[in-house]
């Protein structure tokens, strides 16, 4: 954990806001993977030790006894998907000015002016009374979407077949 805090206090804004794009389309993937792995469950369907689809009779739901199983997606069920739609980096952190003037025996003066940024943090906090509360912070809002357009419409053509007489 000190190691991370370190790093996200040494990085530069370009980095962190990279990241943290870079950070939500992997996550959204990931959720997507997993959408799409419940379609298939859904559909009646599991991925055996080989990676290929194979129909798994565990996951049908039979209404009488003695007839077929339905898959949940016969049935009318969809799976839900995700999507990251509103994230919030705040970061706070403290400026100062410094000056500092050199003088030379020739009245040569030279005035040079530099800013200074530093990360709040527990040692700043103390050092200068600053309250570090909530001085970094990132929020993401996580919804529910529709299933894809075209994604239903497969769906419906695969029930179609499957079920000519429906």
């Amino acid at each position: 954990m000190a190691n991370i805090t370190k790093e996200l206090m040494n990085a530069p804004l370009p980095e962190m806001v990279k990241n943290l794009g870079t950070g939500i389309a992997e996550a959204q993937y990931a959720l997507d993977k997993v959408s799409i792995k419940i379609a298939q469950m859904m559909s009646g369907f599991k991925e055996d030790d080989d990676g290929k689809l194979v129909q798994d009779p565990n996951t049908l739901i039979k209404l009488k006894e003695g007839e077929p199983g339905y898959s949940l997606l016969a049935l009318g069920f969809t799976p839900t998907f995700y999507q990251y739609v509103d994230t919030l980096m705040e970061i706070k952190t403290s400026f100062s000015m410094s000056q500092s003037r050199e003088f030379s025996v020739g009245a040569e003066v030279k005035v040079r002016a530099f800013m200074v940024t530093a990360s709040v943090n527990a040692s700043y906090s103390q050092k200068y009374q600053y309250s570090a509360e909530g001085s970094s912070m990132i929020r993401t809002k996580l919804v529910t979407v529709p299933s894809p357009a075209i994604f239903e419409q497969r769906l419906k053509e695969l029930l179609r077949t499957e079920n000519p007489s429906s």
